[in-house]
């Protein structure tokens, strides 16, 4: 498949989009929540412990957080998230009521506790997805495989941009731009 031509856009009309995207999909978010009957930061959390699961099968990229095992463990799951042990025990006794996660002692270590999605879950969240996400890959299907390297390659350095700048807010240091 090749690339359409595209006009030339400007950096701040990039941002622009950007913005247009994240707003939109911040209110996707909320409302894919809220009909789950979960927090943002919960279906937020159950999609790290769906990464994790999915970067345990075989084929997977090498070096997850896990060690391997698809199961992340609770204080894993609080450094993903960026909150405090204390809310992820929370978040998570709000995903087991709801019947989203099962929790199991790590067996290395017994005061750990792995986090497990629940089949039923991963069902129902790939279903609330899978409309969404067929269009985003129609959408895909409209650019070049270089093309396509490009948006991997931007959204790739972007997500870690945006772990510095929530590292650097995290720090709260008056001194040091954000």
């Amino acid at each position: 498949m090749h690339g359409r031509h595209r006009p030339p856009a400007t950096p701040a009309q990039a941002l622009s989009a950007m913005d247009q995207l994240i707003a939109a999909h911040l209110i996707g978010q909320q409302e894919l929540a809220r009909r789950l009957g979960l927090t943002v930061t919960d279906l937020t959390c159950f999609a790290f412990v769906l990464e994790a699961r999915e970067a345990a099968r075989p084929g997977a990229e090498p070096g997850d957080a896990d060690g391997g095992s698809g199961l992340l463990t609770a204080g894993d799951l609080a450094a993903r998230a960026h909150v405090t042990t204390g809310a992820v025990t929370g978040i998570l006794n709000r995903l087991e009521r709801a019947g989203y996660i099962t929790r199991h002692p790590d067996p290395s270590d017994r005061r750990r506790v792995r986090v497990a999605a629940v089949p039923a879950a991963i069902t129902r969240i790939e279903a609330m997805y899978a409309g969404h996400y067929k269009r985003l890959t129609a959408l895909f299907a409209d650019y070049s495989a270089e093309e396509l390297s490009v948006i991997t390659s931007w959204f790739t350095r972007a997500t870690d941009l945006a772990h510095e700048y929530l590292e650097k807010l995290n720090r709260n240091d008056p001194d040091e731009e954000c």
